[in-house]
């Protein structure tokens, strides 16, 4: 389907106003091609007097005709400025409105996809679409689509015009029109795949700079400064060199069209003002047809301004709406599922799951989570512990087996109903540029300040928070960079515990920290943890040894289960990890 067409479907809703806005610049048009008439008209006057057009009409004085003249003069240029006034009004509303839409909608529907999807693009190049490609599409509502319609308007009136006054002369006048209109299109044509590369290169140049910027630390520990300068000018060079290409075909438009617009202007100038002098033509004529000859060329000049926009609106509408036709794969589920019903049982039945080109991580997996107790995930890296808590929030989908919480399998469940139900404490902890407050809320946006607060004790971190300048209204800057590795952990926990979910999952939640706060948080994950399913992950088995149940995963399969001391007794994977943590070996 042809973008444009897509765009239309799309802004359907805005049809009223699309026609009011069109309606606004087809009459703004009418009324600024009517001057050249009035010219004729005046000039008229001044030749044949009390024989011209406007004495015929029954107003046989000089004096009056003129006054006729200057009132039609004034009521057409207020008429004009009006609706002008008006089609800029809703044109630049249009825009907004459609920009602030798309924008929305392709966010939400970003939201929607699979981690799979993020995974195989970058942040950059997905920002490339969210604002440069939308932002483009917004310049060419502003002005293009009004140019585009006025010069269609002023061909069809003009040209009119011209066979009802001057029909001997008209062809000669319009024979550069279907030239004029070929080369618009044979240039369209070979802009399309040119501004396609443009929003490609960019895209790829945004994405260095979000990356760069995400790991400025990197950068600097590591002296690599001038690595990354030199590969931003590459980037940077792409985009300017696949510009160029385009520059360089659409800036050679205006030149053609204005040699073919000279053919038209001198035939009228030079026949027509030999029928003016042979009587076959009206002097007020041959003035009137000669200012609109240049109201109905000069204009379409313009025309490889306007389809410049419009190629790149074109190219960057395409980018936008494949993200909104990207299918997505997870399925959302239609089963209600309230929070407070929830009595946290989850079982994983036979359960294989790969990533998207990859050998199975988990493979046919099966373990069983009773409800109200903590049970434990370890295992050596890569062994898919992290995977299983992905699996289970539907991040992704299994390929085999299913997962059922209370009985029900999760795809039946409605996907923000289960992830309502989770708490999750990760070991990447991510931060929103704000205060400490907003973040401990996050999820828990009706929240009051003393629940706030009493979460963050919980979470041994309201000591450290009084600390900080503004306290909990201190800002944590972006990923809450300002603050520790282990500050932010205890934040996290903070907001999980302030989510109060029926089932917690603590995903290396203590990795970031030391000794004492570990010791701290322990301490209050005892307390949160009571008569709530707990799944935590560890790589420190010191923090996992009083857990109901310990699961141990080596290569995406269970190869080992029991509590601390019936997997010592086992001798196998967890009793050797243990002798190498506690230093028995």
């Amino acid at each position: 389907m042809h973008p444009l067409q897509r765009l239309l479907d799309y802004g359907h809703e805005y049809r009223k106003q699309i026609w009011l806005a069109i309606g606004c610049s087809i009459l703004n048009k009418l009324f600024d091609l009517a001057p050249p008439a009035l010219i004729g008209v005046a000039v008229d006057v001044v030749v044949k007097q009390q024989d011209s057009i406007i004495a015929q009409l029954g107003v046989k004085d000089v004096f009056g005709q003129f006054l006729i003249i200057s009132l039609l003069t004034i009521i057409i240029w207020i008429l004009e400025s009006v609706f002008e006034y008006a089609y800029a009004q809703l044109w630049r509303n249009l825009a907004q409105n459609i920009q602030h839409n798309l924008r929305l909608d392709a966010y939400n529907h970003l939201q929607d996809l699979e981690l799979a999807y993020f995974e195989e693009r970058s942040t950059g190049g997905l920002m490339s679409i969210l604002s440069d490609d939308i932002n483009q599409l917004e310049r060419f509502l502003d002005v293009g689509a009004n140019d585009i319609i006025q010069v269609a308007t002023t061909v069809v009136i003009i040209g009119g015009a011209f066979f009802v006054l001057a029909p001997s002369v008209a062809w000669m006048a319009m024979s550069p029109m279907p030239f004029i209109l070929w080369g618009s299109f044979a240039f369209q044509r070979l802009l399309a795949p040119r501004y396609a590369n443009v929003r490609e290169k960019v895209g790829f140049l945004n994405a260095r700079l979000v990356n760069n910027l995400s790991g400025i630390m990197t950068i600097k520990s590591f002296t690599a400064e001038d690595y990354e300068t030199s590969r931003l000018k590459q980037d940077s060079d792409a985009y300017r060199q696949s510009n160029a290409k385009a520059i360089q075909l659409s800036a050679a438009f205006v030149p053609l069209i204005r040699m073919l617009i000279l053919v038209g202007f001198t035939a009228l100038l030079l026949y027509g003002g030999m029928a003016a002098v042979a009587g076959k033509m009206s002097v007020g004529t041959y003035s009137v047809l000669v200012f609109l000859i240049q109201r109905l060329l000069w204009p379409l000049t313009r025309l490889g301004d306007t389809f410049d926009q419009y190629q790149r609106a074109m190219a960057s509408t395409n980018r936008v709406m494949d993200l909104l036709d990207t299918p997505i794969a997870i399925h959302p589920g239609d089963r209600a599922l309230p929070a407070n019903t929830v009595r946290g049982e989850v079982e994983f039945k036979n359960v294989t799951f790969a990533y998207q080109d990859r050998f199975p991580v988990v493979k046919n997996l099966s373990l069983q989570i009773p409800a109200g107790q903590t049970i434990a995930i370890v295992g050596s890296t890569g062994s898919g512990k992290s995977t299983l808590v992905k699996l289970l929030l539907r991040l992704y989908e299994i390929k085999t087996g299913n997962i059922t919480l209370d009985g029900i399998d999760l795809q039946d469940l409605n996907l923000r109903d289960l992830r309502r139900c989770i708490g999750l404490v990760s070991q990447d902890v991510f931060l929103f540029h704000g205060t400490v407050a907003e973040n401990i809320a996050y999820g828990s946006f009706e929240a009051k300040e003393e629940e706030i607060i009493t979460a963050a004790k919980v979470a041994e971190a309201h000591d450290f928070i009084m600390h900080l300048p503004q306290g909990y209204e201190t800002i944590v800057g972006e990923r809450g960079q300002k603050l520790s590795g282990g500050q932010r952990q205890r934040i996290a926990i903070a907001r999980a515990v302030l989510k109060n979910p029926p089932i917690l999952i603590l995903d290396e939640a203590t990795s970031a920290v030391d000794n004492e706060t570990e010791a701290a948080i322990q301490r209050s994950l005892e307390r949160i943890t009571v008569n709530r399913t707990t799944i935590a992950i560890a790589h420190r088995l010191s923090t996992i040894r009083n857990a109901n149940c310990i699961y141990v995963m080596e290569h995406g399969k269970l190869v080992e289960s029991g509590t601390h001391e019936q997997l010592l007794e086992q001798n196998g994977v967890y009793a050797s990890l243990w002798r190498v943590q506690s230093g028995l070996r």
